[in-house]
């Protein structure tokens, strides 16, 4: 069976080949094509005009201050949690790696509707908000949960494998020769995971950015004032106003071949020291 793959797959390789650049060609090439044609379908004054309107502006400056907030904290999170469980054994170390990997397999809608049932006008606090004169849902901060919630998991699991097979013999190492816990982490432990950490913030930064699901539950879509720029991308196609919307489309495109670039660069970056240091 082995021989008969051998001798048949070199010859069947060009037609996979083939067949999943079509399938990349027509769901990921095509569409961004389409996005970029329809942003400059009527001249560079439209598509500049576009960013010049204030709700678009707003939109623009919400999602940067979002995931300004939501990134780091994911980072700061990680981090912890990445080098708890493949440092530790306590209890509740499979249930922490279940809630982890929560938001992969819950809907982003769903993500939003439980800080609706928490903060909203009939959830649990709401009544203690609504008396404190406090409100959560549909402004910054419910936003700011709900990109929270949909993208905590991308730093810690870049980390968590590369932790765990890295092992903790330099650590221990250090420690012996007299290191201090921080020395430690900051001279050792954050040197080796840095490529990985970078990715991970990467990966949640594009994601925070482009969230839309869990973000259009929380945010009421109130223009120019809890509209993100995805939100912002709906409302302007629905207006028919075919070219701000494709022209803000182009901004959150850009920023996934932005992504796609440095995520390519991080890797060959990575595979490079990890050559060097076996080569050592």
């Amino acid at each position: 069976m082995s021989g008969f793959l051998r001798l048949r797959l070199p010859g069947f390789a060009p037609l996979m080949l083939l067949a999943t650049l079509a399938v990349i060609g027509v769901l990921i090439v095509a569409p961004l094509g389409v996005v970029f044609f329809e942003a400059s379908k009527k001249g560079l004054d439209a598509f500049l005009a576009s960013f010049a309107d204030p709700d678009c502006q707003a939109a623009i400056w919400l999602t940067l201050t979002v995931a300004a907030i939501a990134v780091p904290l994911n980072a700061v999170f990680g981090l912890a949690a990445s080098w708890a469980i493949a440092r530790f054994e306590f209890v509740g170390k499979r249930l922490l790696l279940a809630v982890i990997d929560l938001p992969f397999s819950m809907s982003p809608v769903v993500s939003g509707l439980v800080w609706v049932l928490l903060f909203g006008a009939q959830g649990w606090f709401g009544p203690w908000l609504e008396d404190h004169d406090l409100k959560v849902i549909f402004t910054t901060t419910g936003i700011v949960l709900a990109t929270i919630t949909v993208t905590f998991p991308f730093v810690a699991r870049e980390l968590i494998p590369l932790m765990q097979d890295q092992g903790a013999d330099e650590e221990a190492a250090a420690v012996t020769l007299g290191a201090g816990g921080f020395t430690v982490f900051r001279r050792v432990t954050l040197p080796n995971v840095k490529w990985a950490l970078v990715y991970g913030v990467l990966l949640c930064n594009a994601r925070a950015m482009g969230e839309f699901g869990a973000v259009s539950v929380v945010s009421g879509k109130i223009r120019g004032m809890t509209n993100t720029l995805p939100l912002h991308i709906e409302a302007l196609y629905n207006d028919y106003d075919f070219v701000g919307a494709f022209s803000a489309a182009s901004l959150l495109a850009g920023l996934g071949l932005v992504t796609l670039v440095l995520k390519t660069a991080l890797e060959w970056r990575y595979a490079s020291e990890l050559s060097a240091g076996r080569q050592r």
